[in-house]
This record gives structure tokens, sequence and C-alpha cells, in this order.
């Protein structure tokens, strides 16, 4: 198994690391043009397929994103959570981990301890998704990472056993939010909070 320091190298290398997240495993990656297509390679993803960037915070959130700070201070009632938001993306950015619509991209502050978090904290943005291959099962355990994808791995590094239940997914790029996953977070308690950041926002 892989240390942090071992992650965080081989993330700063553009290549793709095994991370312990607050639902399920992950394969994750810098969010760059090459790393992302490494990520894609190695889970078999289809490039029309979207994946989410996963930050350390808000701040960092918006850095990358700098549209997204009209949007801060109401997600910051939300977030960090067990969610996924798919927000406007007007600029187009990371056009290659945005899959078919590159007008809307996915984001995640996820609530994090552990290995996962120090990763974060000091690489802070990456591109993410489930550590598993397309349709299967997502991965509670490190057991439940297919072999082939811990071997492509440049990192692996093991968090024990994990809820097991992915991000709740709201897409909040129309009028009226709309609820894409039934997720790890209840979707009635990601709209109650959505609905009093906008009432108090």
């Amino acid at each position: 198994m892989s240390t942090t320091e071992e992650a965080l190298e081989a993330l700063r290398a553009g290549n793709p690391v095994v991370l312990p997240f607050d639902t399920v495993y992950g394969l994750a990656a810098d969010p760059g043009e090459e790393p992302t297509r490494r990520l894609y390679e190695l889970k078999g993803r289809d490039v029309t397929q979207p994946s989410a960037l996963v930050v350390a915070d808000l701040q960092r959130l918006v850095e990358y994103v700098p549209e997204l700070s009209a949007l801060a201070t109401s997600l910051a009632r939300l977030l960090p959570a067990a969610v996924t938001l798919i927000l406007p993306n007007p600029a187009q950015r990371f056009r290659w981990l945005t899959g078919s619509n590159p007008d809307a991209i996915g984001v995640r502050v996820p609530e994090l301890r552990g290995p996962t978090a120090a990763v974060l904290e000091r690489f802070g943005t990456v591109v993410a998704t489930s550590a598993n291959k397309p349709g299967e099962p997502d991965p509670r355990r490190l057991d439940d990472v297919p072999e082939e994808i811990r071997r492509g791995a440049a990192a692996v590094v093991d968090g024990g056993e994990l809820p097991g239940t992915p991000s709740t997914v709201i897409d909040l790029t129309g009028l009226e939010a709309r609820i894409l996953r039934e997720g790890a977070l209840p979707a009635a308690e990601v709209l109650r909070r959505l609905g009093a950041a906008v009432r108090s926002g």
C-alpha cells in the first residue's frame, strides 16, 4: 500500500491514484488534460462521460472556476458534503473532463478525514471518479477495486471500509435544482439546505 507522500508524488507526476473518499474509493488525478486522459484510460471511461473536480475547500474551487464566485456564499451553506453539484461552466473550463456538455461542470467538496484529507489539503484539486470499471459496483473496500485499476494506479492508499454509497448528484444549471442521483446525503436534505441558502442568500 502507498503512503500519503507517495500519492502526492504520483499526482505531481501526472499519474492516477486510488484514494479513499468520504463515500467510496475513487480514482483521482491532476485535473490537467493529459493526467485526466490517463485516468479515463485506466478506468475504461468513455470521453463523453463527465468526471468531477474534487477540491479541498470552496476557495480553491473558485480559484479554478472563477465564474462560481457568485454562488460561493450559497454553496458554503451546503458544502462540504457527500454531494456532486453540476454547475454552469460558461467559459467551458476543463473541457476534457466535462464530457459531452462543456457548458456544465461537476464539482465536489467532500467531508474528508485521514489520508485523502491530507492529500487534498496539500495538492488542492483533483479530477476524480469511482475506482471501478463502468457499470460495476462502487468500491466500499480496497479489495473491491478491480485488480487492473490497482495495478495501473501509481499509488494506492488504503482507508479501510467506507460507507459505500456514492455522492448525491444535483444539477443546478437550470432554474430549479434537479436530482440526477440519490446518494449518500438524502436529496431532500440537499434541497432543504439549498432552499435555505437561496432564502437567506
